[in-house]
Parts: C-alpha cells; structure tokens; sequence
C-alpha cells in the first residue's frame, strides 16, 4: 500500500494536531457497539524514560473481514493514568482507528514520568477497553536496584495453550521481550487446538491468523500486565524466508506477501511509529536504555540476511559457501548500526534480543560435524565479527536472548566458535517456546555432549526465560509448563543460573 502523510496519520498515530485529524474527524463513523470491540484487548511497548506506545485494535468480530467494522475511520479516546483507578488522568487524547490499518490505534504517550507504573485504557462507541498496566523505563542517568525481564519466543497456537503467558502475567515483570515467531503462518495442524485456517498470504490472511492469537486470554493478560519490546522472526512471514528470498516463490510474488504480513505485523502490535512499514521494508531493530543499568539491543537477524548456504538443510555439512566472508545475518547498515549502540552504551549489563541460536553449536546426531543453516552457526563468519568486536572493544557484560530452537539452552560464547579454551566473550540464555513443539530430547542427549560450551539443552518442556538484572548479577530461570495442554497448567523452575558482573560465563 503506497503511503501518503494522510495514512500514515491512519494507522493510529494520535498525534494531536488539529490540522492533522481534521480529515478524519469530518468523516468519522459514530458507531454504537452492540458488543465489545475490544476482543483483542490492549497492549502497551517500546518505554521509554517519558513514554510509551498504547496500542489497541478495534474488532467487535475479529473473525470476520474487516473485524466487523465500518469502512470509514472511527473516534477512540485513550487515558494514561498514574493509579489503577484513573483519578490521577496524566495524559489523554484521540486517536483515529482507520479501515486501512484494520482499525488499529498506536499512540505515543510522553510527557510520562521515569521509572514509574502507568494504567491506561481506550473508550469507543459507548464501550470501554479493559485496563492495561505499562511502565516507563528509568532516567538516563539512574541505576535501578532491579530490571525484571521475562523473554518469550514461538507460540504456535495450535501446538499448545499459552499456560506460560498466565504465569508471566502473574510475575508483573517490568518488561516482556519477544524475540518472533509471533504467529505460525501455516496450514492448520490441529494438535492441542485448531485454528481452522488456510496458510496466510494476504493481508486479510495474516490479518485473521494474529486475531486468532490475540484472542487467547492469557496472551491478553500478558500484554496487559507488562509493556513489551519484539522483533519478529520468519514465521510471522514464511518459514525460514531470508531477505528476499523464500524457497521457489517468485520474487514479486513473495514481496507481496512480506508486505503484507508486515503490515499486519503493524497493525496488531504496540509498536513505534517509525516501525510502520515502507515499500515492503518494516523496521525492527531498535534499542532501549534502562538507565546505566541495562541496554537492550534488539536485532533483526531475519529481514537483511544471505539465504541459507549449503543445499539438503536444515542440518548441513560444512561447504565453503556457508563460511564464505561475505555472507551477513544482520546486513552492512544494521552490522554498522550495531557498533555504534554497543560503544555507545553507559549500561553495566548489555542484552541483545535477537531470534536464533547464537553460539557455535554442532547439533549432529552421528561421528559428522553438521551446524543448523537457519542459525547464526549458519553464518559463522557474520557471527566472528560480531563476537571479534564485543571482544576487542570489550563490551560490558553481553547476554545474547535468543529463541526459536523450542528448547532451553544456556551457553557460553567462545571468543573462537568451537573451541571452549578460547575464552568467553558472552553468555547466551535461550528460552523454550511457549507452545510450539519441540525437537525430540534423545537428539539434544546425543550432540550435547559434543559442545562444552553447553552448560543445558532441553526440548522437552515448553515455558520462557524470566530474568532479574541487578548491578552486580543476572539471575535467570527457566520456567517450564507443567502440561501444555492445559490453559491454567502450574509452572515451575526447571534450573537458574546466575551471571556475574565482569566474569563472562555462567554460574549454576
């Protein structure tokens, strides 16, 4: 969709210009909501010291094209408030929802205190939304005594409940950070549950499939306990698409359905206005300070990457394509962006949100050495010069987040991939999925053993990373589901590490 200053005021902006709403407000339907419209709840993002972005999606019938709403922009009031009860109203405004966007609305909220809880909620038609809780990060220059971080990746919807959401929601972290595959956009498989769903690619597709998943309840309550930071990975597009290309789909034919999926991705997630898509382009990676104590990075290893080297994958024998200079997960501007917010970070604890496995791992099941072409150990040379610079620049304290594999591992990052006396220049934590399954564990018992930097590899149990990121430790658990069949199934802690200040590596 080509974009005009008129859209991009569309896709529920908010901004408060009366010159800008004007030609919104003199044809805005006035509609009277015989039922909710705010099926998919609410959700707040990306804080900042005086900010945050609200986001919302009108849809009284989110199955339904169009989410059963008017074709014509429609009013929504949003509130930010300093208490639960809305007495202390901090900022408030309207936002236009417009059919272009699907009715989305994202509002950048300043003028916010640092460091503090924030409510907020929207009013339409008559109907109000439910209550969302967000905060702000802390000021620039502040050191909080704690940052509380749950890490989440791969929910496939019908692969399992969200059990794991109920449990995050219930720890109120400070932040969520997902780190992709948002959404499966394939064939229905029906495993635990069924989405009835063709493989999405149209708009109107991806647009059905994210109203599936955002009507699970315990989804809902996790965007509405915590603001979140996302990047998206491939199956919020095509499995294991790379840059431009995706297996024999025509090239023309698979931009059409990236742009698609990435405005969807747009329009049902509390992201920044900067993240609107352009020309088939959506930005994803950003950074956030938390004070001096934490600078999250967050990467897009997916968008500007090489395809895969070494043809019969996933699992591939070395060829001299595969460890070829040239080749990049993250793309030259996004390489060079990278330098400058890592040397440009005050924080004691840098952490970088991205989606695959970073650390060199040979995950061959007999006597031959074979790497994952999807991961970073499908780059190893976009990997070294990633790892060569957290070294000789020696970065504060580096923990890569990391997703994707369905499985927990926590490892180390030699300064030399495959070689555990090297040194460690980083500690990787990966979280499981949340619901999609997972490789079966006698492959992990089998090739774990072949990599020392592996300190634990389980695929058995779904869950999430929960961090507590304090000045002088990183504390991780890995939460495990019980029964993933089960919406209010119990979790526990399956192990927890520990991660020093100034001593890379990990402590059990």
């Amino acid at each position: 969709m080509p974009l005009s200053r008129r859209s991009l005021v569309g896709a529920g902006v908010g901004l408060a210009a009366a010159g800008w709403l004007k030609p919104f407000a003199s044809r805005a339907a006035e509609p009277r909501f015989a039922t909710d419209p705010f099926t998919l709840g609410v959700a707040s993002g990306f804080p900042e010291p005086n900010a945050v972005v609200l986001w919302t999606r009108l849809a009284p019938e989110p199955f339904a094209p169009g989410g059963g709403m008017p074709s014509a922009p429609v009013e929504v009031r949003w509130e930010i408030a300093g208490d639960e009860g809305f007495k202390q109203i901090e900022r408030n405004g309207t936002a236009y929802a417009t059919p272009e966007w699907a009715h989305s609305v994202h509002v950048e909220a300043t003028g916010l205190s640092p460091g503090r809880d924030y409510w907020y909620r929207f009013t339409s038609g008559g109907v109000r939304s439910p209550v969302g809780r967000t905060r702000t990060a802390p000021a620039r220059d502040a050191t909080p005594a704690e940052l509380k971080i749950a890490v989440a990746s791969c929910q496939h919807y019908e692969q399992g409940t969200y059990a794991a959401y109920r449990s995050m929601a219930a720890d109120h972290p400070d932040l969520i950070v997902h780190v992709g595959d948002y959404i499966y956009e394939g064939r229905g498989q029906r495993a635990v549950r069924s989405h009835d769903a063709s493989e999405a690619i149209t708009l109107e597709d991806y647009r059905l499939r994210y109203a599936i998943y955002k009507s699970d309840a315990n989804l809902k309550a996790a965007h509405a306990a915590s603001p979140w930071m996302l990047v998206g990975d491939d199956h919020e597009v095509a499995n294991d698409y790379a840059g431009d290309h995706f297996l024999d789909f025509e090239p023309a034919l698979f931009h059409s359905r990236r742009t698609a999926a990435y405005q969807a991705h747009y329009e049902h997630l509390p992201l920044p206005h900067r993240f609107i898509p352009l020309d088939g382009r959506q930005r994803h990676y950003t950074t956030r300070a938390f004070g001096t104590l934490v600078n999250l990075i967050m990467l897009d290893g997916r968008q500007y990457r090489s395809p895969q080297a070494c043809d019969g994958g996933p699992l591939v024998l070395p060829c001299a394509e595969l460890v070829a200079g040239e080749r990049t997960m993250l793309g030259a501007t996004q390489e060079e962006w990278l330098k400058g917010a890592l040397t440009g970070s005050r924080a004691r604890w840098t952490l970088l949100g991205q989606q695959t496995l970073f650390a060199h791992v040979d995950e061959s099941v007999d006597k031959e050495v074979r790497y994952w072409a999807d991961n970073w150990n499908g780059y190893p040379a976009a990997r070294a010069r990633l790892v060569d610079f957290l070294a000789e620049r020696k970065i504060r304290n580096p923990v890569i987040l990391s997703g994707d594999i369905h499985a927990f591992l926590v490892n180390d990052v030699n300064t030399r991939a495959g070689e555990p006396d090297s040194g460690i220049v980083a500690t990787e934590l990966v979280t499981s999925s949340i619901s999609s399954n997972g490789r079966p564990q006698k492959d992990y018992d089998v090739w774990k053993p072949k990599n020392a930097n592996v300190h634990i590899a389980r695929s058995d149990t779904r869950g999430y990373l929960r961090l507590s990121v304090k000045p002088e430790r990183l504390h991780a658990d890995l939460v495990a589901v019980d029964d993933i069949k089960r919406d209010d199934s119990p979790t526990h802690v399956l192990a927890a590490y520990d991660v020093e200040d100034g001593k890379p590596g990990i402590v059990r």
